[in-house]
């Protein structure tokens, strides 16, 4: 059965953006949010003297994985089965949904803990696992309030960035159970959750993860996370699945420290992560006794040979580019409707599902194109070069080709343009007097021109070209 997969929207932005809007509580808790981590991230991002040597670096080294990807595949799952894991290839969603599940059966185990992972939530991993009988419990902060209330992420790093404490509050009292706190203040809130879980990883069986990073030379899978609940889903049950994109990988241990540097200020303003964990294969008598990687492409390898939008792949899901972002900080999360939202996500859900896939089409389009996302990635993708490359080669309905198609038909020719001018100009002077009051602008054209309108001004034609004005004003 084809079951609706996270990463695809599902609502047109402009749609889903005009109902959030709406929502005055959601503005100014991600304002909030989002202008701490922001000032945070500037002020430790001040202390690094090769910061930009740092950038250049670790892009280089995300260009060479993509140039070797193969290759490194190779040598990553050789080490890590010489290691004593086992590795598991997924072409898509549906076939790692099929590993992972296969998997947790035959632990017999009914439920499994789950580290913060953005390809598990790609691939829709709860949703199928839920399919089959199994029940999949978030134990980080964050996601687990999202996993209670029902909802779904709206940051890649911070996925409750859209409520306060006082709605945190709310949810743990009607859904957690055993909770009957009053106050909602941040420490009494994080001991209920901690409790909470507690009871859960010492009954666990099987744990599932993601990986930030996957070193080829060594077969090493590293997670840095940091509340540390990540070390106990990687130490306490017997069985562990992995779920890593195969963009993931870095050639060499020694390449870890760029981004070891890079990750935690750009993600969260801190100097260095709290919890960095560096696992490779099995060792007897110590932590998981089964490891899994399954290695998920799932249109990586696809989009890896788009010579413009293969940089999207760098990517290390820091998520500094949403934290900057004028339309994210006023949207939120939910209005690109794909578990990557922001301006990564506007990127990366159509190139990996492709752009005719549900609504992914309209999210290059969710975007002022002001750069500030460029300036901030700590891997230099070109996210405003890649929006305008999608917009180019994406799908457009019929009416817009027509008219463009007969635009440059036009415009070709001088003759032809400056009749098309003068026609636009007679045209348009019986508006001028009704659009004077919005500065000669028309704010909704009539059909054909309807859907243009919709969400921009279009300006009237200048009363008179400049080559007209010139004559006029220098007639000797």
């Amino acid at each position: 059965m084809s079951r609706h997969l996270p990463i695809v929207a599902v609502t047109p932005f402009p749609a889903a953006a005009a109902h959030e809007l709406k929502d005055a509580q959601l503005r100014a808790n991600l304002g909030r949010a989002t202008r701490t981590i922001r000032d945070k991230r500037a002020r430790v991002v001040a202390e690094v003297p090769d910061w930009e040597e740092l950038r250049e670096r670790a892009a280089r080294t995300k260009d060479e994985v993509l140039d070797r990807l193969p290759e490194l595949l190779a040598a990553f799952e050789a080490a890590a089965v010489g290691a004593g894991a086992v590795v598991h290839h997924a072409a898509d969603a549906a076939a790692a949904n099929a590993i992972v599940a296969d998997l947790v059966r035959q632990q017999g185990a009914e439920r499994v803990v789950k580290i913060k992972s953005m390809a598990t939530q790609e691939i829709g991993l709860n949703e199928a696992l839920a399919d089959a009988g199994i029940t999949a419990i978030e134990t980080d902060l964050a996601e687990l309030i999202v996993q209670l209330a029902d909802d779904t992420p709206s940051h890649i790093l911070v996925p409750a960035i859209h409520y306060n404490r006082a709605q945190i509050r709310e949810i743990f009292a009607e859904r957690m159970p055993g909770f009957t706190a009053e106050s909602d203040e941040p420490a009494v809130l994080a001991g209920a959750a901690r409790e909470y879980l507690r009871r859960t990883f010492l009954s666990a069986q099987v744990a599932v993860c993601g990986a930030n990073f996957a070193v080829a030379e060594t077969g090493s899978l590293v997670i840095v996370e940091s509340e540390g609940n990540g070390r106990m889903c990687l130490t306490l049950p017997g069985t562990l699945i992995a779920v890593v994109g195969v963009e993931k990988l870095l050639p060499r241990m020694a390449d870890l420290g760029d981004f070891l540097r890079l990750l935690p200020r750009s993600s969260t303003g801190e100097r260095m992560n709290p919890y960095t964990s560096i696992f490779t294969g099995v060792t007897p008598g110590d932590g998981p006794q089964r490891l899994h990687v399954v290695l998920l492409d799932n249109g990586r390898t696809k989009t890896a040979q788009d010579p413009v939008g293969r940089a999207a792949l760098r990517c290390i899901r820091c998520s500094a580019c949403l934290n900057v972002c004028p339309v994210y900080e006023r949207t939120g999360g939910h209005a690109y409707g794909s578990v990557y939202p922001g301006p990564i996500g506007a990127i990366l859900s159509p190139q990996l599902t492709g752009q005719d896939a549900g609504a992914n089409r309209s999210l290059p389009y969710a975007s002022t194109l002001c750069g500030a996302c460029y300036d901030v990635c700590p891997v230099k993708i070109n996210i405003p070069e890649i929006l305008v490359h999608l917009r180019q080669t994406g799908p457009k309905p019929a009416a817009e080709r027509a008219v463009m198609s007969t635009l440059s038909w036009v415009m070709r020719d001088r003759r032809r343009w400056r009749a098309a001018l003068r026609a636009a100009r007679t045209g348009a002077a019986p508006l001028r007097a009704v659009t004077r009051r919005h500065g000669g602008t028309l704010r909704r054209a009539p059909w054909p021109m309807t859907a243009w309108t919709a969400h921009r001004d279009a300006p009237l034609p200048a009363p008179e070209s400049f080559r007209d004005w010139w004559r006029r004003t220098h007639a000797e």
